[in-house]
């Protein structure tokens, strides 16, 4: 009884530091690539005797692509959080069955919606009498309806949509770029789900640089470059993303330049998304570049500040009748900058927080829960910067917010800044005081309350401090 319990306990505490070691290994990563190799592993048994680990995945191509290039991270990271484990074992797991091998159809090309598995891979189309079905492996959430859109995100959108409409659209290809997480892989998936919906016999190819570079390293093993090069020309849509992921590949860059070159000449579609511009990928042979900078290239900006708001309030819909109180939706969209992705993972994990343990969602809540989403992406923002800024907009001299003139044109200036002061900074009451020629804590407090309520009450007041928000946050 005691050996079985203490079988558990170890077990817990593995998967607790598998746990850690994951999470770890998703920040260096990324996303995309943490997903589709890391997130698949299982745990096998620990030896104590030879301190020897297994990790267990579902293919011999998956562990043998994991063995290669992250054998070394993932048994430094074990050895640093358990120092008995002195070995890492990477293997197909005993208990799964053998992913089917490349399968080629009559015509000597493989289905055009068929995958190879894992996370990005594409699900197997099914052919009937309207020709391939919707399941392309395309996320069915991530559509056009479900995308927000505001002033920094319109061009990608509009760029994206007239990509999958009906009409033959000016450019191809759209090259969508944007940072992580702000909305790339979205607009991906909703010109797939769109061109479905406009042209039910069209065949789709979505997946990521990485996923294009595993087909093609196997198809080189496997001797089936002439089926592969089929199957990529057979496509009327070909969606790839992170296309930073084939720097340096210089033979996968050649037969990419060759599928781009034929599949325009055709007439078909193409959309590739980055994290940076074309000019930017470096080890990226001039060729690719010119052919990937040719149509339209769509800059998606971070969002802003309105756009957050209205991101958040698109997914409290989802959680009703939850409320969710303004003031937090505020300070959501205020705090969490960095990008969208992280914005409405902050939103579920305060929601899902406030579900498991009966509380209501508040402002005290939101900070408790958040504090590492908080202080990854709070931008220290000074007092100093905030009356320069101020001034700036006000046209006053710097000296005014120190000074003892009473004057309405100086007055006014100087609370939106203790105003700003408050919501932008952690300081006291009595520090901002300080720093402003020394006024009292109950000077500030009342500068506070004073703006909070012009806001509600005066447009031009609340336009005035909306617009120094974002100068400021930007």
């Amino acid at each position: 009884m005691k050996s079985e319990k203490h079988e558990d306990t170890e077990a817990v505490t593995l998967a607790a530091d598998w746990g850690d070691i994951s999470q770890g290994l998703r920040k260096d990563l990324g996303h995309q690539l943490h997903s589709q190799w890391i997130k698949p592993i299982q745990l096998g048994g620990f030896c104590k005797e030879s301190g020897t680990l297994d990790l267990f995945l579902p293919t011999d191509f998956s562990a043998t692509w994991v063995q290669d290039r992250f054998a070394d991270r993932l048994s430094l990271a074990w050895k640093i959080a358990r120092s008995e484990v002195k070995n890492v074992r990477i293997q197909v797991h005993p208990g799964r069955r053998q992913m089917p091998e490349l399968r080629i159809g009559s015509d000597g090309r493989r289905p055009a919606n068929d995958g190879m598995g894992g996370a990005m891979s594409l699900s197997a189309g099914t052919i009937g009498e309207r020709g391939f079905t919707s399941s392309v492996g395309l996320d069915p959430s991530l559509t056009f309806a479900a995308f927000v859109t505001g002033t920094t995100n319109i061009l990608g959108c509009n760029a994206a949509q007239r990509m999958a409409a009906t009409d033959t659209p000016q450019f191809s290809p759209l090259y969508l770029k944007a940072a992580t997480g702000q909305g790339k892989t979205h607009l991906m998936h909703a010109i797939g789900h769109a061109y479905l919906t406009a042209h039910p016999r069209a065949r789709i190819f979505y997946c990521s640089a990485e996923r294009f570079m595993v087909e093609f390293v196997q198809a080189l093993k496997q001797n089936q470059m002439m089926e592969f090069k089929a199957r990529l020309r057979s496509f009327d849509l070909l969606l790839v993303d992170d296309i930073q992921f084939i720097i340096g590949k210089a033979s996968a860059q050649e037969e990419l330049l060759y599928t781009i070159d034929a599949l325009l000449a055709e007439g078909k579609r193409l959309v590739f998304a980055a994290d940076r511009a074309p000019q930017a990928l470096d080890g990226v042979e001039p060729r690719l570049l010119s052919r990937l900078s040719m149509g339209l290239v769509a800059d998606i900006q971070p969002a802003d500040i309105d756009l957050r708001r209205q991101v958040l309030e698109s997914k409290l819909t989802r959680f009703a009748p939850l409320e969710v109180p303004a003031d937090v939706i505020e300070f959501l969209a205020r705090t969490i900058t960095r990008n969208v992705r992280e914005l409405v993972g902050g939103l579920n994990k305060l929601i899902a927080y406030a579900q498991l343990t009966g509380q209501e969602v508040c402002l005290k809540l939101a900070e408790e829960q958040l504090t590492d989403i908080l202080s990854a992406n709070r931008r220290r923002i000074t007092i100093d910067e905030i009356q320069r800024t101020v001034c700036q907009f006000y046209r006053i001299d710097r000296s005014e917010m120190s000074s003892k003139r009473r004057a309405r044109a100086v007055v006014r200036p100087r609370q939106v800044a203790m105003y700003l002061a408050k919501v932008l900074t952690p300081r006291s009451y009595p520090e901002i005081g300080r720093k402003f020629g020394g006024r009292d804590h109950s000077t500030v407090i009342h500068a506070v309350r004073l703006i909070e309520d012009l806001r509600k009450r005066d447009a031009d007041m609340d336009g005035d401090v909306r617009s120094l928000l974002r100068q400021l946050e930007s």
